[in-house]
């Protein structure tokens, strides 16, 4: 067995007699309550991020229609479509009409029960419906309130709709993509909602943490009145975005440079680029380390581009346009499986550019456990697995996004406790 196999396998055991000396082991974020008012991607991927750790997540959704996401993009036999079977894994669906007064009082009751309440409609709207922040800690001081918007909560654009490719272009990601001359690109995903989903749920558990130093400062304190120790994140797409910008604006601050986009390199940085070989593939080769380049010409025989200058990044730099000529003059040479395996004996980073169909039959994603199967529509559904991997509470999958208001009754009895005949007149005037 070869050393990579053998790793792989040592992971993949690893991961077992984890799960399995752990069996009774609290997850991450078991006894958290999680209540998700938000709807398409930004705040239900941060409900997501909690949900697969052990937080109990309930989804509100509207009546009949549910989630718009619910039939974006491709659909399943049954209508629904399979990444909402991704987005709402472990989630609660509970139906609720948020613009009736029934259903408002109704949400605020499930809220007085919940450690965590996340939200990301136009900043005013929750307001509107009496289920705002300082409502909500005003009957729940210990609540998380976590609200994802556009452009946040302030500032002279806070009432703006703001949607991801808005905002990744404000936040300085679309302007650097594509080719000089050209229209900026953007990518065949909404980045700037994951960004800030994660920004979210990073919030959230800072929340927390916060709220356990409050309660412990308020004890030591030993004051009879009821103290706040929940707490607003206030999370903005554009900021997310922006926040991964790296050197750009301390370099233009600084040096006034404004960083243009750079096509398939990275500005500053040689070699790294993405290489013809001689199957008509592209591949990516990251050899900006001293080190590494020097290994990287040796593989392409032009050692000879390796003293001087080249060796370090400041000189190649001069000298991008002959570096990469050369390189890719090498890998023209031979087909992408051949090249990259030299590469890889050399300890020079690279890999081949998947697509899905790449990443569904990759071994490395399998031994990772990023494929996982749910049931769904009563087949197996493959979904991106679980990252982190936490070794002693890891989390888990319990079951694909819900049918809608497949939890109403449950949650509406067992946190408020609600009888079947209370439950059915709130059916019978729609508020549920």
């Amino acid at each position: 067995m070869n050393s990579k196999l053998l790793k792989c396998v040592q992971f993949r055991r690893c991961l077992h007699t984890s799960n399995k000396a752990l069996s009774y082991a609290p997850k991450a974020l078991e006894g958290i309550r999680v209540l998700e008012l938000g709807q398409l991607i930004a705040g239900p991927f941060a409900g997501t991020l909690l949900a697969q750790y052990g937080a109990e997540v309930i989804k509100i959704e509207p009546p009949g229609k549910g989630d718009p996401l619910r039939v974006w993009r491709e659909l399943d036999s049954d209508g629904t479509s399979p990444w909402w079977r991704s987005i709402s894994r472990n989630k609660k669906s509970v139906t609720v009409n948020l613009r009736d007064k029934k259903g408002q009082e109704l949400v605020r009751k499930i809220a007085d029960k919940c450690d965590v309440v996340i939200e990301n409609f136009k900043p005013g709207t929750v307001e509107k419906w009496g289920l705002g922040p300082e409502a909500l800690l005003e009957t729940n001081p210990s609540v998380i309130f976590t609200r994802v918007s556009g452009y946040g909560q302030t500032g002279p654009y806070a009432h703006r709709p703001g949607f991801a490719s808005v905002c990744e272009a404000m936040g300085g990601f679309r302007y650097i993509t594509g080719y000089p001359n050209s229209a900026p690109l953007r990518p065949n995903i909404s980045l700037g909602d994951s960004l800030a989903g994660m920004n979210a749920a990073f919030g959230v558990l800072l929340g927390l943490i916060a709220r356990n130093k409050l309660a412990a400062q308020n004890l030591a304190n030993s004051s009879n009145k009821p103290e706040r120790t929940g707490q607003v994140i206030d999370v903005a797409i554009y900021e997310a975005v922006f926040n991964m910008m790296e050197g750009i604006l301390p370099a233009y601050d600084r040096l006034g440079t404004i960083r243009e986009p750079s096509g398939t390199t990275v500005t500053g940085i040689v070699p790294t680029n993405a290489y013809l070989c001689g199957d008509s593939k592209y591949i990516i080769i990251g050899g900006n380390g001293d080190s590494i380049y020097k290994r990287l010409m040796k593989c392409a025989n032009r050692e000879d581009l390796t003293g001087g200058e080249y060796e370090s990044n400041t000189g190649r730099v001069k000298h991008q346009e002959e570096i990469d000529g050369a390189i890719e003059e090498w890998t023209k040479s031979g087909p992408s499986k051949e090249i990259l395996k030299i590469l890889e004996d050399a300890g020079v980073p690279a890999g081949p550019i998947y697509n899905i169909a790449d990443v569904a039959a990759d071994p490395q994603f399998q031994a990772r456990d990023m494929l996982p199967e749910v049931q769904s529509n009563g087949r197996p559904l493959k979904i991106p697995g679980i990252t982190p991997k936490l070794m002693s509470t890891p989390g888990k999958i319990e079951w694909a996004g819900p049918e809608l208001g497949e939890h109403t009754e449950e949650v509406l009895k067992s946190i408020l406790n609600m009888n079947d005949s209370e439950i059915l007149e709130y059916k019978n005037k729609q508020i549920i």
